[in-house]
């Protein structure tokens, strides 16, 4: 039985933030490298998708929660539940910004430890021509004031998208050579489709 159970690994990832920063956008490209330019209003969805590592069966578990923050019972079962946190803005709105700081919060006083594992991602860097939020100023705030990891990417292009979930992996409950190999993606080219979307309004 103890054999049986060292062959398993499983971890819990959340990603929150507002509403269109493109949180399933990056799920999507994560786990299908796929991507849909429209947005789609997500309620509460659990992905689940079961891995073969060094012989050892890897489940990683993704909620991916609403933007619109109306089930605040459901994201605090969800953040007490959870082994890692992903808190996604976009470059191109401020506003979701000040939402990663109160969901935060919130993490922190739920989970009631300052050294929860939580990755912050500015997403949509492919509208560059529209940002509106300086990444040194967050760089420095996330990884000076708060001791996280920051990570900015695009869905859209695939850029950062594995980088920010291989953090993720390694924060959470997975050893660090689990989670360096399972983000390599050997089969990305074979058998998964590149989303071509020109639109960034979910990227």
């Amino acid at each position: 039985m103890a054999a049986e159970e060292q062959k398993r690994a499983e971890v819990r990832l959340v990603v929150l933030g507002a509403a269109g920063v493109g949180k399933t956008a990056l799920i999507q490209r994560f786990l299908k490298d796929t991507f849909e330019a429209k947005h789609r209003r997500t309620v509460e969805e659990l992905h689940r998708q079961e891995c073969e590592v060094g012989g050892v069966t890897v489940t990683i578990n993704i909620m991916d929660t609403s933007g619109s923050y109306s089930f605040p019972a459901m994201r605090k079962l969800s953040i007490q539940n959870s082994d890692a946190f992903a808190l996604v803005y976009a470059i191109n709105d401020p506003q979701s910004l000040e939402a990663v700081k109160s969901l935060r919060r919130e993490i922190l006083e739920v989970k009631e430890d300052k050294f929860t594992p939580i990755v912050v991602i500015g997403n949509k860097i492919d509208c560059h021509s529209e940002r509106q939020v300086s990444s040194q100023d967050v760089l420095s705030t996330v990884e000076r004031d708060w001791n996280h990891s920051f990570v900015e990417s695009s869905a859209k292009d695939d850029i950062n998208v594995l980088e920010a979930f291989s953090e993720l992996l390694q924060q959470a409950n997975l050893p660090g050579r689990l989670s360096l190999a399972l983000v390599r993606r050997p089969e990305k080219h074979k058998h998964r489709r590149i989303g071509t979307a020109k639109s960034c309004a979910v990227s």
